[in-house]
């Protein structure tokens, strides 16, 4: 069992940045592919970005390629999404899951889930 608990959202102008942090329970946490994903008010949970166990490959949604950075620190039991440029079209609630195996874009593979962090970006 994996518990997953999301922090640093908030209220952030258009151009700006956040830093959002997910802490892991378990001591597994390496064993782990890491993904976060999001979902706007009234749209269908999306895919923003996942990285495998080692670190050493990540993948981005089109739409955040080049503005976010996601990384993670094993040894912290700690996944980070680093959110710069940020859009009024990113503004959703910010969700960071894990599955065993390789990182994919497909929500449903992912076993483990986090209870979301608001991001609400102003123009």
């Amino acid at each position: 069992q994996v518990q997953l608990v999301e922090s640093g959202g908030g209220l952030v102008q258009a151009g700006g940045s956040l830093r959002l942090s997910c802490a892991a329970s378990a001591r597994t946490f390496r064993n782990y592919a890491m993904g976060w994903f999001r979902q706007a008010p009234g749209k269908e949970r999306e895919f923003v970005a996942a990285i495998s166990w080692t670190g050493e490959s990540t993948y981005y949604a089109d739409s955040v390629k080049g503005r976010f950075t996601i990384s993670r620190v094993n040894a912290r039991n700690t996944l980070y999404l680093q959110m710069n440029s940020l859009k009024p079209e990113d503004t959703a609630v910010y969700y960071c899951a894990a599955k065993r195996g390789s990182p994919t874009e497909s929500n449903r593979a992912y076993e483990y889930w986090g209870q979301g962090t608001q991001v609400t970006v102003s123009s």
